[in-house]
């Protein structure tokens, strides 16, 4: 294909006019998809979707920290507790609603046999929820 200039010389500057030729097909193109899929757009499927019903959700229970030292003596949420003291306690934490958790955090070197007569008490009593904490070294 020769590009000739308006006076009809091949040698010379290029044209510079744009050739809309190719920009008019695929506006074309364009125009016929767009009547084809409009009437698709408006068809609509109808759904029974469920209806959701929303409860709030239960308070979270508060969480009772007994720590037991390497000497083996009791804390209370960090509070020192007295020979006897704890299962007075404990059996008031069973009666709170809802039901507090029980964290047990204990030293390394705290004997099984403690820790063992602690979570009896608990279960006695009729705490269900205990958990043990412990430290990354």
């Amino acid at each position: 294909m020769s590009f000739l200039n308006p006076n009809g010389d091949a040698h010379g500057q290029p044209m510079a006019e744009i050739n809309t030729t190719p920009l008019v097909d695929v506006m074309l193109v364009l125009l016929v998809i767009f009547i084809i899929t409009a009437p698709l757009l408006t068809h609509a499927v109808k759904i029974d979707l469920p209806q959701a019903s929303s409860q709030p959700l239960p308070d979270k229970p508060e969480v009772i920290s007994i720590a037991i030292d390497e000497a083996g003596k009791l804390y209370w949420n960090d509070v020192p507790l007295v020979e006897g003291e704890l299962k007075v306690k404990l059996q008031q934490a069973a009666q709170i609603e809802p039901q507090p958790e029980l964290h047990l955090r204990a030293d390394k070197n705290t004997r099984y046999q403690l820790l063992a007569g602690i979570m009896a008490d608990a279960q006695t009593v009729g705490i269900t929820k205990l958990g043990f904490v412990s430290t990354p070294e």
